[in-house]
């Protein structure tokens, strides 16, 4: 298994020296590596098993370091960045040639953010280069909120997780940016569609697509625990002893309670974001047959879980 600890000086050497490590930040941990640094990217793929099509963000500390990386930042994203980062938001820009294909999937635009967790930010301050970071997970499965969770999943391919704690948002982050002059978002996340539109006017987001996605994180099935799952709909009134529910605030008193993972008592959404893909790993590590799912308020942030909850339940 990995070594886990708060040692930046090692995560610095491990990367300049083209390996992976888990990274935290304050939507889910990273498997982080030299974004440009084609062989340390691909290393990326084979350790999450992630399809090449599937295009990566690339994490850095700053403003001024995006610019050396992309072609140009719109000004209405600009302000974006500024407003909301470090923070859960990714913005889709032009990229230069400095950055591989790889990392792109061959697209022109490169996924960009600067997270808002204080290790990554130390770490990514000390590097001349940004690093590419997708979840730190098998593809396809329940994203990490901890570094034992990336150590559970990946421990064996890599030799070390840097360890920030449990991540605040919980939540991937939201991906922006513009198509035929629209602002648009690709993927809903930890920072809260509502708040864009606040500041920057109405948004069209996008569906998740089924191949070749324009952006990262947009496939429909995703986030999926190895159990079966279903809709707390599809159960009908009899409960069987071989399922579990994940429920927003609420216990089913004719359930065992720990067949139950409630995401937040006090029916606060950013604390069900924080718990969500800790509740699908709790479910999924029961002796059970289905995973029976309820979805939360669908306003701010409950919109990002329920977009996750719906691609954990989607069949491919």
């Amino acid at each position: 298994m990995a070594e886990i600890g708060k040692d930046i000086i090692r995560a610095k050497d491990l990367l300049e020296a083209g390996e992976v490590i888990g990274l935290p930040t304050e939507t889910v941990y990273g498997l982080a590596a030299n974004a440009l640094n084609p062989v340390a990217v691909a290393k990326i793929f084979e350790v999450k098993n992630r399809p090449t099509f599937d295009p990566l963000i690339i994490h850095t500390d700053s403003i001024e370091k995006v610019k050396d990386w992309v072609e140009s930042i719109p000004l209405d994203l600009e302000l974006m960045f500024r407003k909301f980062s470090p923070g859960p938001l990714t913005l889709l820009l032009p990229r230069k040639p400095i950055i591989p294909d790889l990392v792109t999937s061959g697209l022109p635009r490169v996924a960009v953010r600067i997270p808002s967790h204080p290790i990554a930010l130390d770490l990514l301050s000390q590097l001349d280069f940004p690093l590419a970071a997708p979840s730190a997970n098998p593809f396809g499965y329940i994203s990490p909120t901890s570094a034992l969770h990336v150590n559970q999943q990946l421990g064996d391919q890599i030799s070390y997780i840097l360890d920030g704690g449990s991540c605040e948002v919980g939540l991937e982050s939201t991906i922006v940016g513009f198509e035929d002059n629209q602002l648009t978002v690709y993927r809903k996340g930890g920072l809260a569609i509502e708040k864009i539109e606040e500041y920057f006017g109405p948004v069209e987001v996008k569906e998740h697509s089924s191949s070749n996605p324009s952006a990262p994180g947009m496939l429909k099935s995703h986030y999926a625990p190895n159990k079966e799952v279903k809709f707390l709909d599809d159960l009908g009134n009899k409960l069987r002893k071989k399922i579990g529910l994940l429920r927003f605030s609420e216990v089913n008193i004719e359930l065992s309670e720990e067949n139950q993972f409630i995401l937040s008592n006090t029916k606060n959404l950013n604390e069900a974001a924080q718990r969500l893909f800790e509740g699908l790993r709790y479910l999924d590590g029961l002796d059970i047959e289905t995973i029976y799912l309820e979805l939360v308020p669908d306003i701010g942030i409950g919109r990002a879980i329920n977009d996750r909850l719906r691609r954990a339940a989607a069949q491919g």
